[in-house]
This record gives structure tokens, sequence and C-alpha cells, in this order.
């Protein structure tokens, strides 16, 4: 499998400072700092990063997922909220919501729900986050 990079750079201290982040695919190249990590502040953050990535690792999983099952999914769409709170540890991931919608003919509910609890377990994006509380809310549309 591939090796996948990035890069980041902080300038300065904690609060004060600003900094880079971006995708060595060059996809992406956004700034960061104290306040758009921890507060409301303009810019991205990891944990949104995080998000995303969790986001889109889970639907092409589900995806895979269904069409192991032998369904032949249409839609999989996923959304993604990452709670970071403080904690006698410091700031940590504590939990991760993902939001999933999928069309997808001729699956009943159940079998639907079987395969997308498989996928939390399993998407490596999940397994990666070991630790963290994964909640999935999935539904047919």
């Amino acid at each position: 499998m591939a090796i996948r990079t990035a890069k980041a750079e902080w300038n300065g201290n904690l609060t004060e400072g600003k900094g880079t982040m971006s995708l060595g695919s060059g996809a992406y190249q956004g700034a960061y700092s104290f306040s758009s990590r921890f507060e409301e502040g303009a810019g991205t953050n990891p944990e949104e990063l995080i998000a995303a990535a969790h986001a889109g690792c889970y639907s092409m999983a589900l995806a895979a997922g269904l069409a192991k099952g032998g369904f032949s999914p249409e839609r999989v769409a996923s959304s993604a909220k990452l709670q970071l709170l403080k904690t006698d540890a410091g700031f940590t991931i504590t939990t991760i919501e993902l939001d999933v919608q999928a069309k997808v003919p001729g699956i009943d509910d159940a079998k639907f729900q079987e395969i997308a609890e498989g996928t939390r377990k399993g998407c490596p994006v999940s397994r990666a986050l070991t630790g963290v509380e994964i909640k999935v809310s999935a539904r047919l549309v």
C-alpha cells in the first residue's frame, strides 16, 4: 500500500503563534491557530482533518462492506463530529459521531445496520482511533 504524507509548521508561542498544514498530494493547504483549534476562530485544525478522514474512510469502507454482502450502494454520505475535551490528561479526542445516510437498493434495515456496525469496528481510521468512542447513526434513504 501507499505511504501518505502531510506537513505542518508552527511559528510562535502556543496562544499567539500560527501555523500551516498541507497534504503531500497538494490537495489541501490551510492555516491553523490556537483560536481555530481551541476556540471558534477562522482556519482549520488537526481534529477537523481527522474528522474528515474518518467520514471519508467510513463511507468507502461501508460501500465495500455492502458490495461484499451482495448489495450495490448508489450513495453513502457520512459526516463526522469530533469532540475535543480538556481532561486530566490534557486535551483529548473523546468521541467521534458519524452520521451516515445511504441509498442501497434491495437491503433491509437489519442487514444494513449489521454491515454499518461491522464498518464502525473495521474501517482503517476507526482502527487507528482505538481509545476513542465511535458512535454511528446509520440510516437508509
